[in-house]
């Protein structure tokens, strides 16, 4: 099934499940008013749930027409926000170009940090920043959403867990995330408020591209209309969203309605860095990984990060070329 999270004035929205088409929707405030109090009694009204999306693609109840316009975050706010790396790719080549060595840890252990999730903004929203010289960059990603995770839980107990799937623009100030992670403390003021897919789906709806630990169709990444990226999500990740969801788990429990993101999507191409869409490659999900390429290649990094006015779109279809979570559509606007 399709959740997705009406505006209506509050804080929290209202659930509503959406057709495979995402088309039409109906109201689900009667069996769960959000969809963080379906999380917190998913194995209640999960069937429940699953029977009245049945309903609606059948036309057997009341139901509206679905603007992803009038969408918000499937979840508005959540308890927890964990963005890990699971593209090592993408490490990799962030430490290249500023010449840094890459530890053999990072292939055996994931890099993880908790981001700001009281505000995440609505996947039509702008992306409001005061200054263009901070670095603006979109980052295509993956995120699953998980019910109760116990402490010390496995692979197989966090397996179990993942309750929703969706997409993520992970907004980051480039320009600000050196002196951050300088001070030894990590990101804060250079990971701004993240934007989700208008809807998020039970992972049944993948089909067989989803199998139980990560999603394997192309990630599409638009800016100013022209393809910018469509790197595989099945390809190179090296810690599936299990092994992230324990490693999240490892000293603490993760409560029902934990978000955690796969972190930039980025392959390989022949071993090594990606070429762009326009060249034949899969292009990338960021713009900080084809700058980094450029610095590798010609020591200077020649494509610009976003600047008031452009657009970025990041959007999944399925193999029959149908959108799967619908659009996160952002454009970059000065915030006075």
């Amino acid at each position: 099934m399709k959740l997705a999270t009406l505006r209506d004035g509050s804080r929290d929205g209202r659930l509503v499940l959406v057709n495979k088409a995402l088309t039409r929707c109906t109201e689900a405030a009667h069996i769960a008013p959000t969809l963080q109090a379906a999380l917190d009694t998913w194995d209640e009204v999960a069937p429940k749930l699953a029977t009245l999306a049945e309903s609606l693609e059948h036309d057997a109840v009341p139901s509206m027409r679905f603007h992803e316009h009038d969408a918000l975050s499937p979840l508005p706010r959540a308890y927890q926000w964990a963005d890990g790396s699971a593209y090592v790719n993408h490490v990799e080549l962030v430490r290249k170009a500023r010449g840094a060595e890459m530890p053999p840890s990072f292939w055996t252990d994931p890099l993880m940090y908790q981001g700001g999730s009281d505000s995440f903004l609505a996947p039509r929203d702008p992306i409001r920043m005061a200054d263009e010289a901070w670095g603006i960059d979109m980052e295509g990603e993956i995120a699953v959403i998980t019910g109760d995770v116990p402490m010390g839980a496995s692979r197989e107990e966090a397996a179990a867990a993942i309750r929703l799937v969706m997409l993520v623009n992970d907004v980051s100030l480039r320009g600000l995330i050196p002196a951050e992670l300088g001070k030894g403390f990590g990101f804060f003021q250079s990971k701004p408020s993240s934007a989700f897919s208008p809807v998020a789906v039970t992972p049944d709806e993948l089909g067989d591209a989803w199998d139980g630990a990560k999603l394997s169709l192309p990630l599409s990444v638009d800016l100013n209309g022209e393809a910018f990226g469509r790197a595989e999500a099945g390809i190179d990740m090296t810690f599936d969203f299990p092994t992230l969801i324990a490693h999240a788990a490892k000293t603490r429990p993760l409560g029902a309605g934990a978000v955690i993101g796969s972190g930039t999507v980025s392959n390989k191409l022949d071993g090594g860095p990606g070429k762009p869409v326009a060249e034949g490659g899969v292009g990338y999900s960021c713009i900080a990984e084809i700058r980094m390429i450029e610095t590798i290649e010609t020591g200077t990094a020649k494509t610009p990060f976003m600047r008031f006015g452009d657009t970025v779109r990041i959007e999944m279809q399925d193999r029959d070329g149908h959108s799967i979570f619908g659009a996160i559509e952002q454009t970059v606007e000065k915030h006075d």
